[in-house]
């Protein structure tokens, strides 16, 4: 299938078309492409999607993921070329979750966003002779399904993760990146998303969220050095936090956890790191900082100075006589829109060719402009990784880690 990307078109839903023997689908087939999805490799995925669009009334159908470092949507159809994210109808779609329509020298293609929940995936390339209501509703339903069918099959898919890679992977970063969660998580009461570089280098950089009923659960970690056991380090920090997390530990339980698990299993190496809750109802946020740059508060586009600091605690895993016996848990009240910012030491300390720092205030009025420019959180924070990326010429001289997550309420 050759994709055209002339006469593009934002679009939104068509007016609903009432359903008639021309929109009919057969339901038993549809049944059986269901039924065979679900055993499906992720190889035959791209066939799969063509023989779901054929059933429902639609041409042809192409499934993009994006690459590691969010530059690329490559197809899975290894033929085809990849797409940039920037500059393209795809990308469009992929940075706004939006659908995008383009014309093509026969018809139409409609780029649908395929995102599981709060991560986007990818997107779906649907081609159809026209557009109406019944297309457009079952291109959603079907990238659903492909978000879904994606998700669960890339778990265990050693060809769908090399499929999204554009360089060869690191010893150090394929160990980290087995224990890391989805880029963004969330649900509709708060969102939190998160980005780590060099993509296929990291050593001791390392970023975790999840949501408990109403509880969002954030952590980011830097370890001691930039090699293997670096991050051996965050890996057993990360371990040692989910268990305990998910034995119902509070905030003191999760980091005495990981406290204790570091000087038993690495007595000689610590890391920094920061661990929340915020409780998504009532916007109470319960932290701890451990030897790590304070999270920065934003509010009504502008950063609360101080409003998160705190006195200075030691980093995690030190035994003997720095190991304190019991760490201070800090709380307040988020507002509703409020966004809580955390980052490792290589985000400010990223230098130009002339010496110069990236800094904090240039790193604080990038997440401002952005946000106020109406991009989400996700693409803000991809955004801001290539801004730092290419402020630095692609050369970190460290890790660079940003965790963002945002309290919005008002969403319910």
């Amino acid at each position: 299938m050759r994709l055209g990307t002339e006469g593009v078109i934002a679009v939104s839903d068509p007016p609903r078309a009432s359903s008639g023997p021309d929109t009919a689908v057969d339901e038993n087939r549809l049944e059986e492409l269901v039924i065979e999805a679900q055993t499906a490799l992720p190889f035959e995925l791209p066939a799969l999607a063509n023989r779901c669009a054929s059933s429902l009334g639609l041409d042809t159908a192409l499934i993009y993921l994006v690459d590691l470092q969010q530059r690329l949507l490559i197809p899975l159809d290894e033929a085809m070329e990849p797409l940039p994210v920037d500059h393209s109808s795809a990308g469009w779609a992929y940075r706004t979750v939006s659908p995008r329509v383009a014309e093509a020298d026969d018809g139409l293609i409609l780029w649908m966003p395929l995102v599981d929940g709060a991560e986007r995936l990818g997107v779906l390339a649907l081609r159809t002779s026209f557009l109406d209501g019944v297309r457009m509703r079952r291109s959603r339903m079907l990238a659903h399904l492909f978000a879904m069918l994606i998700t669960s099959k890339r778990a265990y898919s050693d060809w769908l993760a090399a499929r999204t890679r554009t360089a060869t992977m690191q010893l150090p970063a394929e160990m980290l990146r087995a224990f890391l969660p989805p880029h963004t998580v969330g649900s509709s009461r708060c969102v939190s998303t998160a980005v780590l570089e060099p993509a296929y280098d990291i050593a001791g950089d390392a970023f975790d969220h999840s949501v408990v009923k109403n509880l969002l659960h954030t952590m980011i970690l830097d370890g001691m050095g930039h090699d293997l056991t670096a991050g051996l380090t965050t890996s057993v920090a990360m371990a040692a936090a989910r268990n305990a997390r998910r034995s119902g530990g509070d905030p003191a339980d999760v980091i005495g956890s990981v406290d204790q698990a570091l000087a038993q299993w690495l007595p000689d190496h610590f890391c920094t790191g920061v661990l929340c809750r915020l409780d998504a109802e009532t916007g109470v946020l319960r932290w701890v900082n451990c030897g790590h740059p304070p999270p920065l508060l934003i509010r009504a586009e502008r950063v609360l100075a101080q409003a998160l600091d705190s006195p200075p605690q030691p980093p995690i895993g030190l035994a003997g006589l720095l190991a304190p016996a019991t760490r201070q848990i800090h709380e307040t009240t988020l507002e509703p829109g409020d966004c809580v910012l955390l980052y490792t030491d290589g985000v400010v300390e990223a230098r130009d060719a002339d010496g110069a720092e990236f800094g904090l205030d240039r790193f604080t009025d990038f997440i401002i402009r952005s946000s106020a420019a109406g991009q989400r959180p996700a693409e803000v924070l991809r955004l801001l990784i290539h801004a730092i990326l290419d402020y630095q010429r692609n050369q970190l001289r460290d890790d660079v880690t940003i965790l963002l997550f945002e309290w919005r309420p008002q969403h319910r």
